[in-house]
C-alpha cells in the first residue's frame, strides 16, 4: 500500500491501550466510507485490540505490522 492510497494519518505513539484504539475509532467516526486510516502506536497491546476491533466492525484489517518499535495498522473505513 502505497502512501497515496492512505487518507488519514493517525500518529498515537506513546498512548496507553486502549487510547490508540480509542483515538482510531474517533478518526474512523469522521472519515467516509472506503477511506483508508493508518494509525502508528508503541503500544503491543494494541495488535490484540485492533486485530478484535476490525474483526467485530465493519471496518477492514487492510494491513498490521511492527517496525522498529512501532505498530501500524491500515484500516479501511466499512
Amino acid at each position: 500500500m502505497s502512501q497515496n492510497e492512505i487518507d488519514q494519518v493517525l500518529d498515537a505513539s506513546g498512548l496507553s491501550c486502549p487510547l490508540p484504539l480509542l483515538k482510531a475509532k474517533q478518526a474512523l467516526s469522521r472519515m467516509a466510507a472506503g477511506e483508508v486510516l493508518q494509525v502508528i502506536a508503541t503500544d503491543a497491546g494494541s495488535v490484540r485490540d485492533f486485530r478484535v476491533y476490525t474483526d467485530q466492525s465493519d471496518h477492514q484489517l487492510l494491513q498490521s505490522f511492527s517496525d522498529d518499535g512501532r505498530y501500524i495498522y491500515i484500516i479501511r473505513r466499512g
